[in-house]
C-alpha cells in the first residue's frame, strides 16, 4: 500500500485535477493494446518537466514503482504498470513549443499526437516521417519510447532517424538534455538514440526536437496482384534490389485480403492470393520513372497484374484497418512484428505457412515488406487452453525461424513485457549484461518501468 504521506505529497506535486486514486479511474490506465491489465494504485498527469522531476524524486524517496505512458496504443505491454505503483501519464503535455521551417525543426512536448505534428508541419511544406497506423491517436512520446516506424520507413527510416534532441528526466530525478539543434553534431555520447526505443526504462522523455522532412512534390501508387505468396516474396526482393526505391511497400497475404474483401466487396480481384501496395514519391518525373521501373521489377510467373493506381486512398484505409478486423476471425490475436533481411522474406513467409499448418493455428500476415518487417498475427480463442498451447509453441518456432534467418524479434512495437522472455535468444549474455548495467546507471533503485525489455528483480512498493 502507498502511504498517506506519499499520496499527500504527490497530490501537491501534481496539482488540482491531476491525480487519480479511485479504483475505476486507475483501471483505465492499467492496460494498452496488448489487452493485458495491471492497474496502478495511483495515476498522475504530468503538466511540465519539473512536475515529472518532482514525481520521480518522490517515487525514489519512497521506493515506489513509476510507469510512464502516452496514449496506451502500444501492443507489447510496455506502458502498463505491471508491478503497481504510479502510472505517470504524459497525455496533458500537449504544447507545440516551436515550428522552425528555416531549420526544418519542431519542438514539442511528449504528449503531442503524431497527427498534430503532421498538421502543424504541413502548412510549411514539411512532414515528420514516422507514421504508425495509430498516428491519429498515439503520442510523440510513445513513438520515441518504442522507436515507431510505419509504412514509409522503407524510404525515410524510423523515429530515431528524425529526432535532433530530447529533454528527459532520468530515474534519479535529474533533467538531461541530449543531442543538439543541428543535423550534424558529435560532441559526447549519443544519448538521444539510447533513450529512443528504451520504453521508458531509463528516463521519462518530456520534450523532443524533431527533424522535419520536405513534403514530396508528387506521390504515385501501384498495386501488384499475385497467385501465390512465393511469387510475391520474390517480387519484393526484386523491387528492393533496384535503384528506384519505393516510399512504401506493403505486403498482404490471403487471410488479410479476405478480411478486406469482407468489408470492401469488389475492391480486390478474387484470384489474388497475395498483394503488394507500392507507393513512390518525388518530383513528377521521378514518380513516373520510378513507377515504371518498379512495375517492371514486379514481373514474374506468379504475377496476375501490376497496375499504376491513380489513388490508393481506399486501399490504404483498408490496410490501416486490418489490425482490428482480425478480431472478426478470432477473439484474440498474438501480434508480432518480426523482421528479416529482405532477401530472406521468401523463406520467412514459406516458414510461416508451414508452422501455421503444423500447429493448426489461423494466421494472417501483412506489413512493411520493404524493410522485411512482417506483422504476424496468430488468431486464437483465449478460452481454449489447448489451442493457446499450440499457438505458444508455434510462436516459439516462429521466433527461432526469424533468428535463423538473421532477423530480429521486433521492428517497431518494442519488447515491453510480451517479448522479454525471448530477448536472450537474440542478444548475447555479455551484451545483455551491459544493457542491465546501463539501466542501473540511469535507475539504481529500479523504480522506472521495472521488468520491461528484460526481466528484472523488483522490490515491493511502499
Amino acid at each position: 500500500m502507498l502511504s498517506a504521506e506519499f499520496l499527500t505529497r504527490l497530490g501537491v506535486i501534481a496539482g488540482d485535477g491531476n491525480l487519480l486514486t479511485d479504483q475505476a479511474s486507475c483501471y483505465v490506465y492499467g492496460y494498452d493494446n496488448s489487452r493485458k491489465i495491471f492497474p496502478p494504485q495511483v495515476v498522475v498527469f504530468a503538466t511540465s518537466t519539473e512536475a515529472v522531476q518532482e514525481t520521480v524524486r518522490l517515487c525514489n524517496e519512497f521506493h515506489v514503482f513509476l510507469t510512464p505512458r502516452g496514449r496506451g496504443t502500444g501492443t507489447t505491454g510496455a506502458s502498463i504498470p505491471e508491478q503497481g505503483g504510479v502510472a505517470l501519464s504524459l497525455e496533458r503535455m500537449r504544447r507545440i513549443l516551436s515550428v522552425d521551417p528555416a531549420n526544418r525543426a519542431m519542438v514539442v512536448e511528449a504528449g503531442v499526437l503524431n497527427q498534430e505534428v503532421q498538421d502543424s508541419a504541413r502548412p510549411h511544406g514539411f512532414f515528420w516521417p514516422p507514421d504508425p497506423s495509430s498516428a491519429a491517436y498515439c503520442s510523440v512520446g510513445g513513438n520515441l519510447a518504442t522507436c515507431a516506424g510505419g509504412p514509409h520507413a522503407v524510404k525515410y527510416g524510423v523515429t530515431r532517424d528524425h529526432v535532433l534532441g530530447l529533454k528527459a528526466v532520468t530515474a534519479r530525478g535529474d533533467i538531461i538534455n541530449t543531442g543538439c539543434y543541428t543535423t550534424k553534431g558529435v560532441v559526447g555520447y549519443d544519448l538521444t538514440r539510447l533513450l529512443i526505443g528504451s520504453e521508458g526504462t531509463l528516463a521519462v522523455i518530456t520534450e523532443a526536437t524533431l527533424k522535419l522532412t520536405p513534403l514530396p512534390a508528387a506521390v504515385g501508387g501501384l498495386t501488384a496482384h499475385y497467385r501465390d505468396i512465393a511469387s510475391c516474396a520474390a517480387a519484393i526482393a526484386a523491387i528492393m534490389a533496384q535503384p528506384a526505391l519505393p516510399s512504401a511497400l506493403e505486403f498482404l497475404d490471403q487471410a488479410s485480403l479476405d478480411l478486406i474483401r469482407g468489408r470492401h466487396p469488389g475492391l480486390l480481384p478474387e484470384e489474388t492470393r497475395a498483394l503488394l501496395m507500392i507507393e513512390v514519391d518525388g518530383s513528377e518525373g521521378e514518380v513516373a520513372a520510378s513507377s515504371q521501373a518498379i512495375r517492371a521489377a514486379c514481373g514474374n510467373d506468379g504475377l496476375i497484374s501490376a497496375e499504376i493506381a491513380p489513388d490508393l486512398k481506399e486501399l490504404w484505409a483498408a490496410r490501416k484497418a486490418l489490425s482490428p478486423l482480425l478480431r472478426d476471425i478470432a477473439p484474440k490475436k498474438i501480434n508480432e512484428d518480426v523482421v528479416v533481411p529482405v532477401s530472406r522474406l521468401p523463406e520467412l513467409l514459406g516458414g510461416l505457412a508451414e508452422l501455421s499448418a503444423k500447429y493448426r493455428v489461423a494466421n494472417a500476415n501483412f506489413g512493411h515488406a520493404g524493410n522485411g518487417n512482417i506483422h504476424v498475427n496468430l488468431l486464437v480463442n483465449p478460452d481454449n487452453g489447448e489451442e493457446m498451447q499450440r499457438a505458444e509453441a508455434c510462436l516459439d518456432e516462429i521466433f527461432s525461424l526469424v533468428l535463423r534467418l538473421n532477423g530480429t524479434l521486433s521492428g517497431e512495437h518494442g519488447v515491453g513485457r510480451e517479448k522479454r522472455a525471448f530477448v536472450a535468444r537474440e542478444i548475447d549474455p555479455v551484451t545483455l549484461e551491459l544493457m542491465r548495467d546501463i539501466k542501473k546507471v540511469f535507475d539504481p533503485g529500479n523504480i522506472l518501468n521495472p521488468g520491461k525489455i528484460f526481466p528484472a528483480q523488483a522490490t515491493p512498493v511502499g
